[in-house]
């Protein structure tokens, strides 16, 4: 794998995501019967913090992004997208566990909600993630922070 790093955004970071939030969950919601070109771009538009987010890149390219958002119930985990040719090669796994990692160190609870049938599930559950409920359209879920060697 390339090296990877990443950065705080910033608002010119905003339209990047939102295309790439479009591509990334196109096929599943077209799936669920709810995939809207303009809607899933605004609705990340609306909802961008910069503050909270973090760009990925590898090699010094753009390569996808997350957010953690501090909450009364843990941080969530959102907006965790990479772009099509870097999926499936490790680097999800990569930023996940230096993330999760952190979060362990700080005692911090972890949630998430991920699409109904979305493949990104099997990489949340391999790092500890629980089901926690369930909707028509999203899968609710939780870690809470495991014990790190001394």
């Amino acid at each position: 794998m390339s090296t990877w790093t990443t950065r705080n955004a910033t608002f010119d970071d905003v339209e990047p995501i939102a295309e790439l939030r479009s591509v990334v969950l196109k096929d599943d919601l077209e799936r669920l019967g709810r995939y809207d070109a303009h809607r899933v771009r605004q609705r990340l538009r609306d909802a961008f913090e910069p503050t909270h987010t973090r760009v990925i890149e590898v090699d010094g390219v753009f390569a996808g992004c997350f957010a953690l958002r501090a909450a009364d119930d843990g941080h969530w985990l959102e907006h965790f997208y990479l772009a099509a040719d870097r999926q499936g090669h490790g680097l999800g796994t990569a930023v996940l566990r230096h993330e999760l990692a952190h979060a362990d160190r700080e005692d911090i609870v972890v949630r998430l909600n991920v699409l109904q049938g979305s493949p990104a599930r099997r990489l949340y559950e391999r790092h500890g993630f629980r089901i926690t409920g369930e909707d028509p359209v999203d899968v609710f879920m939780v870690r809470f922070p495991t014990a790190l060697p001394v």
